[in-house]
């Protein structure tokens, strides 16, 4: 005589209506009062302009504006990519190698992510001012001072010394997790050191420097407190949008301008999302 053991399980149960409601509401508020309406408001402003709807074209139909966004765009690219070689290089060392002082090293490169982009322009302008350490070796080694803090070059500086340290900390998280036997069987078959990177370490990273370089990228985009402090010379689409608005009072344009830039920041974030999704790093 078999006996036959059936299992019972207990029927699903839903969560009721009233409950989801009750956490769904009050994120729903938040993200209405902070970003739904405050954004629709700021695309509604930057229609009620003379031009209408066209002013959102103005940053292509304009020579100025264009000329600020093209400036922008490049030098965020640059920075971007200066970034990655040095924190990739710079990250793969620190998280290789033990040596005294390491951990001082480390919280020295950080450092910068406490500094507002006014703290940072100000010491582009001790380094590369009129009355900078640069200018003044300059002066006594060439009889000329080098001046160039209020370019975008001295942007360019500013803008490098608060991009580094959040990609070293990514590259260095993402190579923790790096599977040492691919590196060593690359090395067992015959691979150089350099052939080594690019063919194992970089692609197995790269889902981490798209994502840091995406972040680097709109951080450069829409950095305003670092430009504003070196503003002598420099014409970038953040400082365009800040004089429509404070000196020329031209609200509908300075929102224009700033949804454009926002977009532009979007695009890029999503596109690096797309990306490093579709790579899987080589871990253990």
């Amino acid at each position: 005589m078999s006996v036959q053991l059936t299992r019972t399980s207990q029927p699903h149960r839903k969560r009721p209506a009233g409950k989801v409601w009750l956490f769904a509401v009050p994120g729903m508020t938040l993200f209405a009062a902070f970003w739904l309406l405050p954004m629709l408001r700021l695309v509604g402003v930057g229609a009620s302009g003379p031009s209408g709807a066209m002013a959102y074209l103005a940053v292509v139909t304009n020579r100025h504006y264009l000329w600020s966004l093209v400036s922008t765009l490049l030098l965020s690219a640059v920075v971007t990519l200066a970034t990655l070689a040095i924190s990739s290089l710079v990250g793969l060392f620190l998280q290789r190698n033990r040596f005294p002082g390491k951990s001082l090293l480390l919280a020295m490169l950080t450092f910068p992510l406490a500094f507002p982009g006014v703290v940072v322009g100000f010491m582009v302008i001790m380094l590369a001012g009129r009355q900078g350490l640069i200018g003044v070796l300059t002066d006594k080694l060439f009889g000329e001072s080098l001046v160039f803090a209020y370019s975008l070059a001295g942007l360019f500086i500013g803008y490098l010394y608060f991009s580094i340290p959040r990609v070293i900390l990514t590259v260095m998280a993402a190579a923790e997790k790096l599977d040492p036997a691919l590196e060593e069987a690359a090395r067992s078959l015959g691979a150089n050191p350099l052939r080594v990177f690019f063919d194992v370490v970089a692609p197995a990273l790269m889902p981490a420097l798209i994502s840091s370089g995406a972040i680097c990228f709109a951080t450069s985009v829409g950095a305003f407190g670092t430009a504003f402090t070196l503003a002598t010379s420099i014409d970038v689409l953040p400082m365009a949008i800040y004089n429509e608005f404070t000196s020329y009072a031209n609200f509908a344009m300075a929102a224009a301008l700033s949804i454009v830039l926002g977009v532009i920041t979007w695009i890029a974030l999503a596109l690096a999302r797309s990306l490093s999704g579709s790579s899987v790093p080589a871990t253990a």
